[in-house]
C-alpha cells in the first residue's frame, strides 16, 4: 500500500530519490499527521519500479532531529552563521595568501547533491585557483573511472539497468549485489524467473548471498582478476571470437593488448593455477562468454578498490571491445556504482584530476572552455591531491585549511588512524554534517548540514539516470544546505560576481549550460535539452538518463554506433599485466582482510545506525574466516578476536563459515567510534593505491588474527547512554525503545554492584535489582525508575548469557510486575519459546530460531510457505537467499 493511502489526513507523497546506493531508487515520501514519514517504492521509477530494500523501506525511521546538528559550531562554542562563515572564509584566504591556493582543499562526497557538488567544485577550480578537491568517491569508483577514459576516452558507463535483464549470461566480478544493490538483484531474480536459461556467474573470493542464483561461482585468489580476463581474452583469441569488422572499424591497440594477455595467460591450466580455482570452472566460464553473444559484465569494489584496479577495469573492457559486445541491448561491461551520486560527482569535476562537464583538467583547450563559462578569474591547471595523499598532505602541514562536507574520513580512509592524527594537526579544519561523526569531533568550525528528506537538487545513478530529490521536511535549527554554506564563503572570499544562486534550481540550469558550451557533440556529458529548465520544469523534472541532447529524450545505451569520444573516435583495447597486491602476507601476518558492507548499514551509519529495524541483522563488527584457519588459530565460532596489521588493530566477533575462502578474512566497513570502541577496519587498511586511479587497495592487507582473552562478556540495555570509557569492547546498536550494548573485558572488576551502578546511572531514589554468583561468574541488574524499566546489565565469565529480545520487550511495560522483575533477576523468560534467534527478516523481525522451527516442524517448508506463515521475504526480499540456506539446511 502506498504511504498514506489509508490515511486521508497525511500530506500528499512527495517523489524523491534514495540517498543510499548507486541504484537510485525512487522513493515515494509522506508526512503523516503525526510527524512521521510514511515510505514505498515510486512504482514508476525506471530504477526501481517501486521496489525497495531494507536500507530504503527503513528510511521513515532515520528522518528524525534527536542527533543532529543545529547550529554552527567555532572551537565548541555555538555560534551564528555570519561568526562562523566569517572564520571559514578568512581561514582560507589567509592560508592562500600566505602558502598559496595548494594550500588549502575540500574533502567532498557522493552524498552531496549535484548542485552541492558543481558550486564546491567551482569555488575551487575556478576562484581558488587549485585543484584540490576530492571526493570520497575515489575510494570507490575511481578505477572505473580511469578505466572508461583510457578505453573510451571519457567516462561514460555504456549500458542501463535493462541489459542485467536482456543478457543470456550475466557475471557478476568483486560485486555482492543481492546485499550491496538489492534492488537490481531483485529484478536479475525476476528476470532469471521468467528465462531460466539466463545463466549467472560470480567471480568473487567469497561465497555470497549473489551466489544463490548463480550456477557458477569462482573464488578466485584475491587481487586475481586481470590474469583471469587475460585468459578470457587469449581463450577468445583462440576459439575465433573476435569480431574483427568491429576491431577494424572501430578499435585500436587489440593485437598490443592480445599479445599482453597470451603472455600473462596462456592456458586455462595456467589461469586455474595462478587464480586458485579448479581449471574446469575456469573452462566453463571461458565457454559461457565465448559462445553467447549477449553477455553483460558486471563489477564493482572488488574489482576497483585495488592497487591494480584500472587495470582490473581494462581486463573487462577488452574482452567486450575484442568481440564487438558493447552498445546494444543485453551486453556490455558495467560499473555498478556505491553512492546515490558519485555519478553525479563526477559530472561536475569533484575529482582532483577532473574539469566539470567530463572536461578534462590537463587540456589546456577545456581549461579555456570551462574558464570562459565560469567568467572566472582563474582555472586549475594541474591536478589536484587524490583522496589517500590529499590527507598524507595535511599530516605533513602541506595543507593548512580543509573543508570536509558529507563525509567521514576517520572511519572510511585507509590508515585511518593516520588520517586521525593528521586532522589534528591541520591549522583549520571544517567539517559540514548532519550529526555528530568521529570527523566532526576534530572540527574547529562544525556546520549543520540540510540532509536527505531537507533539501532540494539532482543525483545521477549507475546507469546515468539523473533523478531528482526533494525536501518534505523542515531542516532542524540553522541547519543549510551545502551549496548555500559554500556559496556564503564564496562571497565573503569576494567571489560574490560567479556565485548568486537563488537556489539549486539557477545552479542545475548553470550546470546543464556549461555541459553544451561549446560541445558539437564532441562530448559524452551532454544536458543540451536541460539547459533552459525553468522552475516548474525543475520541480517536476521525471528520471531521464544523459546525454539529453534534446529536450524529454534521454539516452539509453552509449557507443551503438561504434564511435567514442577519442581523438580518432576509435575505443582502445589497453594492453594490461597480472601483478600481485603490493602487500603480501607472510609469517608474521599470514591472511589476506578483505572490507565490504553488510546488508542492512550503510558506509559509517550515520544514517542506518539510527533505524532499530536496521540494527537487528547483524549487531556487532564481526570477522568471517574459514573453519580451517580458525582450527589452527583455536578460534571457536562467535568468540571475540583481535585482529592486527602494521597499520592498525581492531575487536571483532569471530563467524566461521565454509563461504570464506581459506587464508581470507572478511570485516565489514561501517563500525566507528560512535557504535564501537575498536571497531573501526579501516584503521588496519594499508594505504597502498591504485597509481593510475589513486583508488585504495581496501580488499588486501595482511593481517593475523588471536582470540581475545576476555575474563567477562556481557551486554547492557539502557534508555539513554551508557558510560562506556574504560570498557575494552562495546558496541551499541539501535533499539525501538532502548540502546544495547555488547560488552567484553579483560580485566574483572573488583566491585560488580559499584561499577553497575555508575554506568546504568543509578540514583538514590531507584529502585536496583541485582543478582550475583562469584563462583560462576554471573552478574545481574536493573535499575528501575518509577515502576518502568530504566536500564539493565547481564554479565558472564564464560559468555553464557540470555536471549536479548524478550528483555527489549520488558522496556514497553509502563510498571514492571513481580513477574518480570523476578525474571530479571532469573534470566529468563518467563514465556517459553520468545527467543527467536538472530534476526533474517529486518523488515517483519523474524528471527534464525522462529524460522528453523518453522521449518524443523514442517510448518513452512517452501518460500512461499514462509512468506504466508511468517511474512519473511515478502517485504524487500533482501532476506530471500538467506531463506533459501536455511530451507537447504544451511
Amino acid at each position: 500500500m502506498a504511504p498514506g493511502a489509508d490515511n486521508p489526513s497525511a500530506q500528499p507523497a512527495v517523489r524523491t530519490t534514495c540517498p543510499y546506493c548507486g541504484v537510485g531508487c525512487g522513493v515515494l515520501a509522506q508526512v503523516q499527521p503525526d510527524g512521521s514519514v510514511a515510505i514505498s517504492g515510486d512504482p514508476a521509477h525506471p530504477a526501481n519500479f517501486g521496489r525497495l530494500c531494507s536500507k530504503g523501506l527503513a528510511l521513515g525511521e532515520t528522518v528524525g532531529h534527536d542527533h543532529r546538528l543545529r547550529q554552527p559550531r567555532v572551537d565548541g562554542q555555538a555560534v551564528s552563521w555570519e561568526a562562523a562563515l566569517t572564520r571559514v572564509a578568512g581561514g582560507f584566504q589567509s592560508a592562500i595568501e600566505q602558502y598559496g591556493p595548494d594550500a588549502v582543499a575540500f574533502y567532498v562526497s557522493g552524498q552531496l547533491l549535484t548542485e552541492d557538488y558543481y558550486v564546491a567544485n567551482k569555488l575551487m577550480k575556478g576562484y581558488i585557483g587549485s585543484a584540490n578537491i576530492d571526493t570520497n568517491s575515489r575510494l570507490c569508483m575511481s578505477s572505473a573511472v580511469a578505466g572508461h577514459k583510457r578505453a573510451f576516452g571519457s567516462d561514460t558507463v555504456p549500458g542501463c539497468y535493462e541489459d542485467l535483464e536482456q543478457a543470456d549470461v550475466l557475471i557478476l566480478v568483486g560485486s555482492n549485489l543481492a546485499w550491496c544493490h538489492p534492488v537490481l538483484y531483485r529484478r536479475i531474480e525476476a528476470a532469471k524467473a521468467e528465462r531460466p536459461d539466463l545463466s549467472l556467474v560470480v567471480i568473487d573470493p567469497r561465497r555470497t548471498a549473489s551466489c544463490d542464483l548463480a550456477g557458477l561461482h569462482l573464488p578466485v585468489r584475491p587481487g586475481t582478476d586481470v590474469l583471469l580476463f587475460n585468459g578470457l581474452l587469449a581463450h577468445l583469441a583462440r576459439e575465433g571470437r573476435a569480431d574483427f569488422a568491429f576491431l577494424e572499424s572501430h578499435a585500436s591497440g587489440y593485437a598490443a593488448t592480445l599479445a599482453a594477455a597470451r603472455d600473462d595467460a596462456p592456458s586455462i591450466p595456467a589461469v586455474a593455477a595462478g587464480c586458485g580455482v579448479p581449471e574446469e570452472d575456469v573452462a566453463a566460464l571461458f565457454r559461457l562468454f565465448a559462445r553467447t553473444e549477449r553477455v553483460v559484465t558486471l563489477f564493482s569494489q572488488g574489482v576497483n578498490q585495488s592497487s591494480a584496479g584500472t587495470d582490473k577495469v581494462n581486463a573487462i573492457i577488452n574482452c567486450h571491445l575484442f568481440t564487438g559486445r558493447i552498445g546494444q541491448p543485453g551486453m556490455g561491461p558495467f560499473s555498478i556504482t556505491g553512492q546515490p551520486n558519485a555519478m553525479g560527482g563526477r559530472e561536475v569535476g569533484g575529482l582532483a584530476n577532473q574539469l566539470a562537464a567530463h572536461l578534462d583538467l590537463e587540456s589546456p583547450e577545456h581549461q579555456a572552455i570551462v574558464q570562459r563559462f565560469w567568467e572566472s578569474p582563474v582555472i586549475a591547471r594541474r591536478p589536484g591531491l587524490k583522496a589517500v595523499e590529499l590527507f598524507e598532505a595535511v599530516g605533513e602541514g602541506r595543507i593548512k585549511a580543509l573543508w570536509i562536507m558529507a563525509t567521514n574520513p576517520v572511519v572510511s580512509l585507509p590508515d585511518a588512524d593516520r588520517v586521525k592524527d593528521a586532522l589534528r594537526r591541520c591549522p583549520l579544519v571544517v567539517v559540514s554534517d548532519m550529526c555528530e561523526t568521529d570527523t566532526t569531533a576534530l572540527g574547529h568550525v562544525v556546520l549543520p548540514a540540510a540532509t536527505w528528506g531537507e533539501r532540494e537538487g539532482t543525483v545521477t545513478n549507475s546507469e546515468r539516470c539523473i533523478s531528482r530529490q526533494r525536501a518534505f521536511l523542515d531542516a532542524p535549527g540553522e541547519a543549510q544546505p551545502d551549496w548555500w554554506v559554500v556559496q556564503e564563503v564564496a562571497r565573503r572570499m569576494g567571489f560574490g560576481a560567479g556565485f548568486n544562486y537563488a537556489g539549486s534550481r539557477d545552479i542545475f540550469r548553470e550546470h546543464a549550460r556549461l555541459s553544451a558550451f561549446e560541445n558539437a557533440g564532441t562530448r559524452d556529458f551532454d544536458l543540451s535539452g536541460l539547459a533552459d529548465v525553468d522552475s516548474a520544469a525543475y520541480e517536476t523534472l521525471d528520471p531521464i538518463r544523459w546525454p539529453v541532447r534534446t529536450a524529454g529524450t534521454g539516452t539509453d545505451r552509449m557507443f551503438a554506433d561504434g564511435r567514442f569520444y577519442t581523438p580518432d573516435a576509435r575505443a582502445r583495447l589497453v594492453p594490461v599485466r597480472y601483478r600481485t597486491p603490493v602487500h603480501a602476507p607472510d609469517t608474521d601476518y599470514p591472511l589476506v582482510l578483505n572490507t565490504g558492507r553488510i546488508r542492512d548499514q550503510w558506509h559509517t551509519m550515520t544514517r542506518t545506525g539510527r533505524s532499530p529495524r536496521l540494527s537487528t541483522h547483524l549487531t556487532e563488527p564481526y570477522a568471517e574466516l574459514h573453519p580451517r584457519d580458525a582450527a589452527v588459530l583455536g578460534i571457536a565460532d562467535r568468540c571475540l578476536v583481535h585482529l592486527e596489521t602494521p597499520w592498525g588493530r581492531m575487536l571483532a566477533r569471530a563467524r566461521l563459515t565454509g563461504d570464506q575462502r581459506p587464508g581470507t578474512v572478511f570485516v565489514p566497513m561501517h563500525w566507528n567510534d560512535v557504535f564501537a570502541g575498536k571497531g573501526r577496519v579501516d584503521a588496519l587498511v594499508n594505504p597502498v593505491v591504485d597509481p593510475i586511479s589513486g583508488e585504495p587497495e581496501f580488499k588486501h592487507t595482511p593481517v593475523r588474527i588471536s582470540a581475545y582473552a576476555c575474563a567477562w562478556q556481557g551486554f547492557a540495555l539502557v534508555r539513554g547512554d551508557l558510560e562506556t570509557v574504560g570498557v575494552d569492547y562495546w558496541v551499541r546498536s539501535t533499539g525501538t525503545r532502548c540502546s544495547r550494548y555488547e560488552l567484553a573485558d579483560t580485566a574483572m572488576p573488583g566491585d560488580w554492584s559499584a561499577w553497575a551502578m555508575t554506568r546504568l546511572g543509578h540514583a538514590e531514589a531507584d529502585e536496583w535489582l541485582e543478582f550475583q554468583d562469584a563462583g560462576a561468574g554471573r552478574y545481574r541488574a536493573a535499575l528501575i525508575r518509577a515502576g518502568r524499566l530504566e536500564s539493565c546489565l547481564f554479565v558472564s565469565r564464560d559468555g553464557n548469557l540470555p536471549a536479548r529480545q524478550w528483555l527489549e520487550g520488558l522496556f514497553d511495560a509502563p510498571e514492571l510486575d513481580a513477574a518480570a522483575r523476578m525474571s530479571l533477576l532469573a534470566g529468563r523468560s518467563p514465556a517459553a519459546g520468545e527467543d527467536q534467534g538472530e534476526i533474517v527478516c529486518s523488515c517483519f523481525q523474524v528471527g534464525r530460531n522462529r524460522l528453523l522451527k518453522a521449518i524443523t516442524q514442517g510448518e513452512a517448508v517452501t518460500l512461499e510457505a514462509i512468506g504466508q506463515k511468517l511474512q519473511a521475504g515478502t517485504g524487500c526480499g533482501s532476506c530471500v537467499p538467506e531463506l533459501k540456506r536455511l530451507l537447504a539446511g544451511g
